[in-house]
């Protein structure tokens, strides 16, 4: 009970902020230059970008290695589908990693990952070399997928989080469609030591810039933590509230009992992780990577050039996924995503019409567009809401003292999600091409309504106000 009260009372005044005046909110740290926060940015989605360059890699060279080692499609496959066994190992793996040797130790472990996995590549005279660099790549793709946007959330200012955090998702869109385009004109070597640059940038990087301040001070390193926040927010801003307000929120946690995983489905907890992992369903069950790995595929199944249909689908990614990010911080999170579940539903229908038409031979002269017209609206929806902004949220809702794994479960969910997706999608297509999409639309409804119901607005609040506002 005492543990109780003194939780309650910390929380009521943390959550104060959240309904005062605008005039008694915190300001002094926003008026600073936050250039250091753009630079340390930029470095921690170096990640982000390998994480991108290890998801496009197996696409562009599927024949030239098949060719060179003989490899039948099984062979192959599984050269392309253990990336992601690897990721949900190194999904399981980050956050005690982070909890416990710090974000930026877990970035070079990651990256070190990587290095091996890519040299593994390069220097494979035969599949199970491959297999083992493909393993390692995944693992390093799956402790970046959960440690750049937590680190990135920990250093940005409130009024700059979200179009901070999204920059993840754009790197990886980018990373990816790169991968897609050098593919084509480079070797599949070459093409794996183009992977060695984003790590090499990262870990040069990570020299010069600050540890994040919330770890430092969850550890106890409070001259550490005052120094990074200074650095963070300039020499000339004042940070005096802001670490107060972190600090105090970390003295209530450590007056709690350390944390299980059983505890994560405490009731204390329980809103957090709901809305983590549900909105990491949302992502993945929506069919997004089904209709990413194939969708070459689908154009030709509908009649329309795979080459041209695939150009525009990148395109329209990188450019929607930094329109999200100019507008999440402005527009809301929970806006951009009902207009993003929204979407994905009208996509998901026009590909279905498509199809049923394609079935019954109705209006053949109409599948083409209608298939072309459904996977863009799909994809652009999905990267100005659902690609970026789970991940957003994920970084930002969950306390420090469970961060690890929580965040370490909604990863999980995330990767075993995406190749569950994968797996499926063409024993569903061999069943039913219309009804796959059918389906489809509607986990995407049901997306809809648990956002609606479930998922809180976090735009313009401290990491503090928020995290004791939705578990108290």
């Amino acid at each position: 009970m005492e543990i109780k009260d003194v939780e309650e009372s910390v929380q009521k005044g943390i959550r104060e902020p959240l309904v005062g005046k605008p005039d008694q909110q915190l300001v002094h740290t926003s008026k600073g230059h936050p250039w250091m926060v753009y630079f340390c940015t930029f470095v921690a989605v170096c990640g982000s970008y390998e994480f991108g360059a290890c998801a496009g890699y197996s696409s562009p060279t599927q024949d030239a290695i098949r060719k060179d080692f003989s490899l039948s499609l099984a062979e192959y496959s599984l050269f392309g589908s253990i990336l992601t066994f690897g990721a949900m190992a190194g999904a399981i793996t980050s956050g005690p990693i982070a909890d416990f040797i710090g974000r930026k130790g877990a970035m070079r472990v990651s990256s070190a990952f990587c290095v091996v996995g890519w040299l593994a590549i390069y220097f494979s005279e035969g599949p199970v070399p491959l297999d083992i660099g493909r393993l390692a790549t995944g693992y390093g793709m799956g402790v970046f997928s959960y440690v750049v946007p937590v680190f990135v959330a920990e250093i940005a200012p409130k009024e700059l989080r979200g179009t901070l955090t999204t920059l993840n998702q754009f790197m990886i869109t980018a990373a990816v469609s790169v991968a897609f385009t050098i593919g084509n004109v480079l070797s599949w070597r070459a093409l794996a030591l183009t992977g060695l640059i984003p790590t090499a940038v990262l870990l040069f990087g990570l020299f010069f810039i600050p540890e994040s301040p919330r770890w430092l001070a969850k550890r106890g390193q409070q001259k550490d933590f005052e120094a990074a926040l200074q650095i963070l927010r300039g020499k000339d801003a004042d940070i005096s509230e802001e670490a107060k307000e972190v600090q105090d929120y970390i003295t209530t946690l450590e007056q709690l009992p350390k944390s299980r995983l059983l505890e994560l489905f405490h009731r204390r907890y329980l809103r957090s992780v709901t809305i983590g992992i549900g909105l990491m369903v949302c992502q993945q069950f929506g069919g997004i990577n089904g209709i990413c790995f194939y969708t070459s595929s689908i154009f030709e199944l509908a009649g329309f050039s795979p080459t041209i249909g695939t150009i525009a689908y990148a395109c329209l990614q990188i450019v929607i996924t930094g329109l999200g990010a100019a507008l999440i911080d402005k527009a809301g999170r929970k806006p951009l995503l009902l207009l993003s579940g929204s979407g994905l539903v009208a996509g998901c229908i026009f590909i279905a019409v498509a199809f049923y038409l394609k079935v019954y031979e109705v209006g053949a002269a109409a599948v083409p567009a209608l298939a072309v017209t459904g996977i863009l609206v799909y994809i652009g929806s999905f990267s100005i809401g659902m690609g970026a902004i789970p991940w957003v949220v994920m970084s930002e809702i969950f306390p420090v003292n469970i961060k690890g794994q929580a965040g370490s479960l909604a990863t999980l969910t995330n990767w075993f999600g995406a190749w569950l997706c994968s797996y499926t999608f063409n024993f569903l297509m061999s069943c039913s091409s219309y009804g796959t999409f059918i389906l489809y639309a509607a986990i995407n409804a049901l997306a809809i309504l648990f956002i609606i119901v479930a998922v809180p607005e976090t735009k313009g609040k401290s990491l503090e106000q928020l995290q004791a506002a939705i578990n108290s």
